[in-house]
């Protein structure tokens, strides 16, 4: 959420910045309920102003003996007037969170300005893409023969569900342990187990509701729990309404969940496979800093996941989102897109994002800065570390052959027991 005070003080300021990524803020709106707040106050406090005076007279009276029930009767009148001033401030403040809930974060300076992806800025490359001396099959093929069953996934629950057998499910499970080693030993993150619902507080705070509540999974039965988009929500919400000392700060958190995506505002995207699904694996990095870090920290987030794809020797890109492709609650994402051959085109496989003090300020996540020693809000960053099925996806298309067999990229070895290849139809 933005600092209501900029919205307050200057919102055709916010306006010109949140132009920049296609948002329109209802400028005349706000300054309307702005003033019939600021009426409301001033009435409010005239009118506790003017009750408590009447109290006062009324004590005076009742000692000297005098008749208190016209005061009374006045205050009576005057305390009807408060209650109901009240309840109007109430709602116009209401109504002014409402709108302040909606409005996405401004993007940073340096995020390149555009309407969509087309506008999105490539920042660099990483490993060339294998030349095949055949035609590359896409997962889809290959997994028909090597244990992706869309269908059983289809009869199980419905479209945008995978089950994965034998082989290929193992290959999906240690790369799930690869990226928590290398997070935990190599990058200094401490692993998190978190809940997989969460309440909507959680998603509140870290700008999933009310926005977004359509590409959620809502639970009946009267919990009033959501299944979690992303191990962001729980992680980042770890430090909701705490005081972190300056010491402790960086904050390093890598947690690994299944995700949950009603996805619906991208129906016809992806449909095929498993490039985008309801329920997906991912490891997930959370940092919490000081503000004067937060740029500095996203770029080495950012390495921290291009770790991993390095580590498979996959090739990727990574491309800075312009303004109107991020994320509702960031100032700046970088994107990583691997290198996917079956569909000769790059792959968004991670999302990493600086979202400044827009989640802190939801979550009341703050630091006593010691210099000034008074609380502020701290900075939030997530990115993915990786997404695990667009991991294997792109295993799969790298590393295959002309029979079909996936070879076994050199850092995943140890943990399949010295294998070389997943063969299809083996178990």
């Amino acid at each position: 959420m933005l600092d209501p005070k900029l919205i307050r003080n200057d919102p055709e300021l916010i306006a010109i910045q949140l132009a920049r990524r296609g948002y329109t803020l209802e400028v005349e709106r706000i300054n309307i309920l702005e003033t019939q707040r600021k009426a409301l106050q001033v009435q409010t406090q005239e009118l506790q102003k003017e009750r408590n005076t009447r109290s006062r007279l009324i004590g005076r009276a009742k000692a000297t003996g005098q008749n208190t029930k016209p005061l009374l009767d006045e205050i009576t009148g005057l305390c009807d007037a408060l209650k109901q001033a009240e309840i109007d401030l109430n709602a116009i403040q209401t109504q002014l969170l409402s709108l302040q809930l909606i409005i996405p974060n401004i993007p940073h300076s340096t995020t390149p300005t555009g309407n969509n992806e087309t506008n999105n800025l490539e920042i660099r490359k990483w490993g060339e893409p294998r030349q095949f001396n055949f035609y590359p099959r896409d997962h889809i093929d290959l997994g028909a023969e090597g244990g992706l069953d869309f269908e059983a996934g289809a009869k199980l629950t419905g479209a945008r569900f995978t089950v994965i057998h034998g082989q290929l499910a193992r290959l999906h499970r240690v790369l799930i342990q690869l990226m928590l080693d290398i997070h935990t030993k190599e990058h200094g993150y401490r692993e998190v187990y978190a809940p997989y619902m969460v309440n909507a507080d959680s998603l509140r705070g870290t700008g999933q509701l009310p926005k977004f509540e359509t590409d959620l999974f809502k639970l009946s039965g009267g919990l009033c729990y959501y299944l979690i988009p992303t191990a962001e929500v729980p992680v980042t919400n770890l430090v909701r309404d705490c005081i972190l000392d300056t010491h402790s700060l960086p904050l390093r958190y890598v947690c690994h969940t299944p995700c949950f995506r009603s996805e619906a505002g991208s129906y016809g995207k992806d449909v095929r496979g498993m490039i985008r699904q309801h329920q997906f694996e991912k490891v997930e990095l959370v940092q919490i800093v000081r503000p004067d870090d937060s740029y500095n920290v996203l770029e080495t987030l950012t390495s921290h996941a291009e770790a991993i794809l390095k580590r498979l020797k996959l090739p990727y890109r990574v491309v800075a989102l312009c303004s109107g492709d991020i994320g509702f609650a960031s100032a700046k994402t970088y994107d990583l897109e691997v290198w996917l051959p079956g569909q000769e085109k790059y792959c968004e496989i991670s999302s990493c994002s600086n979202f400044e003090d827009f989640q802190a300020r939801r979550l009341r996540a703050r630091w006593r800065n010691p210099t000034s020693g008074k609380l502020e809000l701290v900075h939030t960053l997530n990115g993915s570390g990786l997404a695990v099925g667009r991991t294997l996806v792109a295993i799969m298309e790298n590393y295959q052959d002309e029979r079909g067999y996936i070879k076994i990229p050199e850092a995943l070895k140890p943990y399949l027991d010295g294998i070389e290849f997943i063969i299809p139809n083996r178990s």
